[in-house]
Formats: structure tokens, sequence, C-alpha cells
């Protein structure tokens, strides 16, 4: 009987064992996106990754741009399953390039239709927060700040001011898109008049941002929710931003499906994870941007950010069809000290050519700061 049971036992783990199937290896979705974004994914990966049995790769690649650049060189042979992070600014060359694969999530609509329609109502790239650019002044220098992009340009300012540039910085790169949106064909005017007014531009945000702190300067180039980030981060009301006359200038930033992924399903959860409420709450405070789902509660503090009513945009085609005509232009005007006439009539009779990246000097001086951001953005 003994022998029997032994038997009959040993029939049963052979059976088990042949019955038994391989482990599948955990899936794994590879994430594009830029550094600065760094602190939100560290909050809502591990959500995902729970929620799905999956691991999510995470690579960060400098800014927004340098992601772009990478997903156009890997075109043929994708790398990634998802990009997070490409804004207004460059949507329309993301999309021309033929890198994104269209999706509307199913929990869409959560997203307020005006951001929709103000971004990419195809759904090559899902909006998952937005935010605006405005200046910012400090209340202990500053008893009435400029109301307008044209104050910017008025003798009590002078030398006061300090942006980024736009060839390596994104508020940079909104700023001349604002004045380009407010001054159409006269912006280069606009220019050559804040270089007159001795405006100060450094590489990027955290090198202006340091400079305006230490009081260098009472007047920066940041977003209209840094007065809420200094509150939240250093428990200091002395930072105030403006709501211009002319409005501000709006950025959305979206995240796509990478034609090609190898994960395309995976991929389509994530989008949709992004813009949930679980991920989305985490958002504000990280980025320091509005969630785009109209079901989260914007966090107590962000009632010292300023609210801008005004909108201002430039059409993604038309970002995409002038971006490296409109940069080469203010860096003839703002590096090369050539004038409006010189450079307008130039760009009628010269088709190409790379402008030159060389230092700014003279009232456009280029800061070399070394600093840590008191807050995340970027961006980008």
């Amino acid at each position: 009987m003994r022998k029997l049971a032994t038997l009959l036992l040993t029939f049963l783990l052979l059976g088990a064992l042949g019955a038994a199937k391989p482990v599948k290896a955990q899936e794994q979705l590879t994430v594009y996106s830029y550094d600065s974004i760094e602190w939100w994914m560290k909050e809502i990966v591990p959500i995902f990754e729970e929620k799905y049995g999956v691991k999510v790769n995470l690579v960060l690649i400098g800014d927004a741009g340098e992601v772009l650049n990478r997903l156009v060189l890997e075109k043929d042979n994708p790398q990634a399953d998802v990009v997070v992070g490409i804004d207004n600014s460059y949507m329309a060359k993301a999309i021309d390039a033929g890198i994104l694969e269209p999706y509307k999530p199913a929990n869409a609509d959560v997203i307020p239709q005006w951001i929709i329609d103000s971004f990419d109502p195809t759904f090559h790239l899902t909006p998952y927060d937005y935010g605006y650019i405005a200046i910012n002044y400090r209340r202990d220098m500053v008893q009435n700040p400029p109301a307008s992009l044209e104050d910017l340009t008025k003798p009590e300012w002078k030398g006061k001011l300090i942006i980024e540039d736009p060839r390596t910085s994104s508020p940079g790169m909104a700023f001349l898109l604002w004045t380009i949106a407010v001054y159409g064909d006269d912006w280069l005017n606009y220019w050559e008049r804040l270089k007159e007014n001795d405006v100060q531009i450094v590489e990027g945000w955290s090198a202006a941002w340091n400079a305006f702190t230490k009081g260098e300067y009472p007047l920066v180039l940041s977003y209209a929710t840094s007065p809420a980030a200094t509150v939240y981060y250093d428990n200091n009301t002395n930072v105030g931003a403006v709501a211009f006359k002319e409005g501000n200038y709006l950025q959305i930033e979206g995240a796509g499906i990478v034609k090609g992924a190898k994960h395309p399903e995976l991929a389509k959860k994530f989008i949709e994870f992004l813009i949930s409420e679980e991920a989305q709450e985490k958002l504000p405070l990280n980025q320091w941007m509005y969630p785009v789902n109209k079901n989260v509660q914007i966090p107590e503090v962000f009632k010292y950010a300023v609210k801008v009513d005004k909108p201002v945009t430039v059409d993604p085609k038309e970002i995409e069809n002038n971006y490296d005509l409109w940069l080469k232009q203010w860096t003839q005007l703002m590096v090369e000290g050539k004038s409006p006439e010189e450079i307008t009539g130039k760009t009628t009779t010269e088709t190409g050519g790379e402008s030159s990246n060389s230092s700014i000097c003279g009232p456009a001086l280029i800061v070399g700061l070394a600093v840590l951001p008191l807050f995340l953005r970027r961006r980008r």
C-alpha cells in the first residue's frame, strides 16, 4: 500500500512538472521624455507598473527638442513605445516627421475641449498639462510691475529684465513666439527696442532664476505658477507674476505613441494612465503646470499663481514652417548686431545657411551660472 502510494505520488509530481509552463518574461514599456519630468514620473510610474504588472524603462534625454531629434534618428528602427513632453512649439514638426501613431484615449472626455482644439484634435499627441509664460517680479524691488510686453521697452525697466535664450531654453523660445504672436511682422523691431533697453539674456531658466532670486534683476521671464512654487518650497511670498494686457503665451505638453512601437497596446494604456486622476493629481506640485483632467482639484498653493484669462498661441504649422528662420533672424539681431532692415532685406534674397551660435555679447550677455532649479518644469 505504501509502495502504491509512493508510486502514485511520483506520477502526480511528474505530471505537475510536465504541465508547468515556462515563466513569461515581464513586459517592458520604453518611455522617452525630457530630464525635468523625472520627479513626476518617479511618483506615477510605480503605480502603473503595479497596476499592469509591467516594467517601465524611462529614458530621459535632455530637453524636448533633443527627445524629438532622437525619435527622428530612430524612425526606421524605433526603440521607444511612448514619448512624453512634446509641446505645441514642437508638435507640428513631430507629426510631419511621421514618428507618431494617432490614438485617441478611451478617457479623452476628461480633457476640456478648448485644450484639445488648441493642441492636437487629431490625437497624434494627447495633452497632459498646460501652463503660461509670465514675467515675474520681486515685490521688494518693484511697486508697479510692467503690464504689457511694450512696457518692457520703457526706460524705467532699462537693464532690469533677465530672460532666457530661445536657442537653448524652452521658456526662451516661448517668449520669442509670444512676441511674434503679438507683434507679427514687426517682432524684430520689438526685440531691437528690448536690446536697446539692456535686456539681459542667459542660457537657461535656472541661471535666470538664480540671478533674480539674488536680487540682481527685479524682473525675470518664468512661469505664471512660479510664485506658487516659491511659496511651496520656501514659504516666500516676495515673488509676483503678471497677466499681460496682450495675454500670456500658452504652453501645452502632450504624449504620444511612437510609430512602430513594440508594445502598442501597453502604450495605449500608458497614455490613458497619464490623463487619469491618479496620475494627474500628482502633476501640479511636480511639474508646476496645470493638469488637463477637469476632475482633478488644483492644490491650494496655486492661489499664488497669476490667473491668465487671455491665452496667446501661434499656429503649430506656422511654427514648423518658420522655426529655423525666426531663430536665424533673432540671432542676426541679438548676436550679430544687424538691424531689422538688414535682416529682412537679406531674407528676401538669401535661401540658406545656418546661423552662428556664437555667444551673445554687450547688453545680451550670457551669464554662466550653475545652479539647481527651485522647482521643476519645462519645457520645457
